[in-house]
């Protein structure tokens, strides 16, 4: 149940409260925490009667908002129900936007609805893809990519591990991130949402509503999909995710994507993009635990590391990674 707060438990909620007020109009409102992300962003739901909006806190000094601006109306305009921007204040980093629910897909997904809501989600990805335009939002370069692959050594490995490399490590670590990289540049090009899972995604009208994209990139086609499959808070049997990977892989073909001709080619950059995320992740959820203090998300690691045994242990191609993690006691 929403209460209604009348002083906010710090000064940046209660400044958040007075933009929201003054932007809508209003002398008065509920106001409570709606949720919290791994950036220094979050989010509070006002109430007034029976409509509701969303004000986002995202401190100027360590968020820039602009690309939620831009890439919210990208969205908009490609035809998917993402928040709507209904007031902005840029200096103190507070934007009021409009309300997709209260539920995630994640909060409601089980084996018996899985499949109407992946279908919901691939269909709203083909639409995105679809929009894809050069030189609108940021590359997905080889800079970015290597950028998020130290992650791994610098934060899993050297932080969590509390390990560095030796010179053999380093060798197979240097040959795995050449041949991800490699891979992933190879791909057609399209706009990735870069975090697009069930988290994000908003039991909404229309299905699905789409958070979280403010880092939204232009990249590889397969990296959206794995994020929807090899989700980094659940975890589905091999043969669903088949399915709805090549549920996908139809779709993009029939909408005109650049999706691969070859079926086992999509499948081998779905593997190779999955294996870039993964490792990514692993560094990420260890830099929130020790730079960020939030340990929870040092939990679902496991998950993980799961996920890159599930495709380096048969695959020859990718024994240097195997070998990485066999030195490293990173076992599924």
């Amino acid at each position: 149940m929403t209460t209604d707060i009348s002083a906010p438990p710090d000064p940046r909620a209660q400044a958040a409260r007075r933009f929201a007020l003054e932007a809508l109009a209003l002398d008065e409102c509920s106001f409570a925490p709606a949720s919290a992300d791994a950036s220094f962003r979050r989010y509070f739901r006002l109430g007034h009667g029976d409509k509701t909006w969303v004000v986002m806190d995202a401190p100027p000094e360590r968020e820039d908002c602009k690309p939620f601006i831009q890439i919210a109306q990208l969205m908009l305009d490609a035809g998917l129900n993402s928040p709507r921007v209904i007031a902005q204040d840029l200096a103190q980093g507070f934007l009021l936007l409009s309300d997709l629910g209260r539920q995630t897909f994640l909060q409601v997904l089980t084996a018996d609805n899985a499949d109407q809501l992946f279908t919901a989600a691939i269909d709203a990805l083909v639409q995105w893809q679809l929009a894809s335009l050069e030189g609108v939002l940021p590359p997905y370069d080889e800079a970015l990519l290597a950028r998020e692959l130290a992650l791994f050594p610098d934060w899993y490995v050297a932080r969590h591990l509390g390990l560095s490399f030796t010179p053999q490590q380093q060798t197979w670590w240097d040959e795995t991130q050449a041949l991800l990289i490699g891979r992933a540049l190879a791909q057609s090009r399209v706009y990735v949402h870069r975090d697009y899972m069930p988290r994000n995604l908003m039991v909404s009208e229309p299905m699905p509503g789409v958070l979280d994209f403010q880092d939204a990139v232009h990249g590889p086609i397969s990296y959206d999909v794995v994020s929807l499959f090899k989700d980094a808070f659940a975890s589905w049997p091999a043969a669903r995710v088949a399915g709805w990977r090549k549920q996908y892989w139809d779709t993009a073909r029939i909408a005109g994507l650049p999706v691969p001709a070859d079926y086992a080619a999509f499948v081998r950059d779905f593997d190779l993009m999955g294996l870039q995320r993964h490792l990514k992740v692993l560094g990420i959820f260890a830099r929130i635990n020790y730079r960020d203090g939030k340990p929870h998300y040092l939990a679902d690691t496991p998950r993980f590391i799961r996920y890159v045994r599930e495709v380096v242990d048969s695959d020859a191609q990718l024994a240097p990674l195997a070998r990485l993690f066999d030195s490293l006691a990173l076992a599924a």
